[in-house]
């Protein structure tokens, strides 16, 4: 059963373990993957700026710090200011006394900006990537759920962020805790903010318990029922939570969301459910449909080993000798057309998200809160983009 299969993720957080250097994480570390990959949610971009950061302040990091310490004391008339903030973000190293500086800092300035707002720009995505960066999901969870900062980590980009870290770390049930507080803000671009869905759908894949079956499939209803339309990602990985808990059917069902069933994950997913069904012989046309549409100059389709096994399993215990007949030829034809992989199915599910999700739906408020994924309303006239959220650092 699919049941066995759980996804073989990173064990903590490379940037960490590689000096908080990415071009160190890409050459030393390239078998090892993220779900969401570091451009994908800005890692790329704030890695550079941090070594910017330090050669600024080289020689001068210490008494910056030293001054700030002494400005985010409760009894100071200083005023931290956007740039203050900025600079500490990126010098931060992994200790208690530069991430205790952050939160103090954080708080002060976001009281300022309650009795007046002096600047533009948008901290929440930065200071998650911080946390990221530095592998601190506790840290990053705390200040998402302190009181003290609310409105702080309102982005769309910072839910992103922190349940990617969260998902990591192997902190699934976080990530539906998460989910649930931000469903509950009822943000005003979206309630269901599709990379966000991705990330819960994927947390409830890799806890497959009956617990978490019954959040996604609660989850599901939910976005049926306001028209809410998954992304293939979402889709994929809440088939293969359906698999695990030996609910086929439900996975089968979730699959024809999908409109376009070309697919690899899609299409080993299908022939899964239904070896599980009891219906093998019914995935003997989404086998012979990969040898049809075959073109050598286009990527080869493939099938998992684990997938075509399954079927093979099946139809030799409920099929008829026709049917078993034609497997084997549909089978021996797959392999010798190199259309068999050894690449699991959960490998393919699990496989890196490089680019980032788009919603489709349009407000006012849009782009400011997504252009930190490089979005661009074409045919509109340009339009300002508060800094922190465009920069995708």
């Amino acid at each position: 059963m699919l049941a066995k299969y759980v996804c073989e993720l990173s064990e903590g957080i490379l940037l960490r373990n590689c000096g908080g250097s990415l071009s160190h994480f890409r050459n030393g570390y390239e078998g090892i993957r993220f779900l969401f990959s570091p451009a994908a949610i800005g890692l790329d971009n704030y890695s550079r700026m941090r070594d910017r950061t330090k050669t600024q302040f080289v020689n001068l990091t210490d008494k910056f710090k030293s001054k700030m310490l002494e400005f985010s004391d409760p009894s100071s008339t200083n005023m931290i200011f956007t740039e203050d903030l900025k600079n500490m973000i990126h010098l931060a190293e992994d200790s208690g006394d530069d991430l205790d500086l952050v939160y103090k800092m954080m708080t002060r300035f976001n009281q300022q900006n309650k009795e007046v707002r002096f600047g533009s720009y948008v901290f929440g995505p930065v200071i998650m990537r911080m946390y990221y960066f530095l592998n601190k999901p506790d840290e990053a969870l705390k200040v998402f759920k302190d009181p003290a900062l609310e409105g702080f980590f309102a982005q769309l980009s910072t839910y992103q962020i922190l349940m990617d870290l969260l998902f990591e770390n192997e902190r699934y049930q976080d990530i539906l805790d998460v989910f649930e507080i931000i469903k509950g803000r009822q943000h005003q671009e979206a309630k269901y903010p599709k990379n966000v869905v991705i990330l819960t759908f994927a947390a409830c894949f890799k806890l497959n318990t009956e617990e978490s079956f019954k959040f996604g499939l609660d989850l599901w209803k939910e976005l049926k029922e306001v028209g809410h339309i998954p992304m293939r990602r979402a889709v994929t990985f809440a088939a293969g939570m359906a698999l695990n808990q030996n609910a086929p059917h439900i996975a089968f069902e979730m699959i024809s969301d999908v409109q376009q069933h070309n697919y690899v994950t899609i299409r080993n997913l299908k022939a899964a459910a239904l070896a599980d069904i009891g219906r093998p012989e019914d995935a003997l046309p989404i086998l012979r449909s990969i040898l049809d549409a075959d073109v050598p100059s286009q990527r080869k389709q493939t099938f998992s080993e684990d997938v075509i096994q399954k079927l093979k399993d099946a139809i030799n215990k409920n099929g008829s000798k026709d049917a078993v007949y034609e497997f084997n030829q549909v089978e021996k034809r797959l392999s010798e057309g190199g259309h068999i992989t050894k690449e699991t199915l959960n490998e393919q599910l699990c496989v890196q998200i490089a680019e980032t999700v788009r919603n489709q739906s349009q407000d006012r408020n849009q782009r400011f809160l997504a252009a930190s994924f490089g979005r661009q309303d074409l045919g509109r006239a340009r339009t300002y983009a508060r800094p922190g959220l465009k920069d995708l650092y």
